[in-house]
């Protein structure tokens, strides 16, 4: 029933960057937790990052941590994954996914802890 429509992503160099979004025109969003995963050719559904209701807290995996950033404006029902310094091993479809009051205190929400999902989105890193 929440629907989210991410945005932002395509092709781009090795060493670029990318801002992906997540938005619902529903105004809702600010009580779900958003959790990003990514998924590439033969390997699994990857979370790399989340960001909790308020914003307040944020956890990264090793794989992207230094380099990506989540962030969320909740009055403006949208939530962001700044990512920088982009390899080819980020090339994936990202999903974003949205937890109902979910905590990210220690850890993210994990798959069967998700309520919805992003229709997802292609990331190519290549030259």
């Amino acid at each position: 029933q929440l629907q989210l429509v991410e945005s932002g992503g395509g092709l781009v160099q090795p060493g670029g960057s990318l801002r992906l979004s997540c938005a619902t025109s529903q105004y809702t969003l600010d009580y779900y937790a958003i959790v990003w995963f990514r998924q590439a050719p033969g390997k699994e559904r990857e979370g790399i990052s989340c960001i909790s209701p308020d914003g307040s807290t944020t956890h990264y995996a090793d794989s992207v941590k230094g380099r990506f950033t989540a962030s969320r404006d909740n009055a403006k029902n949208s939530a962001y994954l700044q990512m920088n310094s982009l390899k080819p091993e980020d090339t994936a479809n990202y999903y974003c996914a949205a937890d109902l009051w979910g905590t990210v205190d220690g850890d993210c929400p994990h798959l069967g802890d998700i309520d919805y999902w992003g229709q997802g989105i292609q990331v190519t890193v290549s030259s």
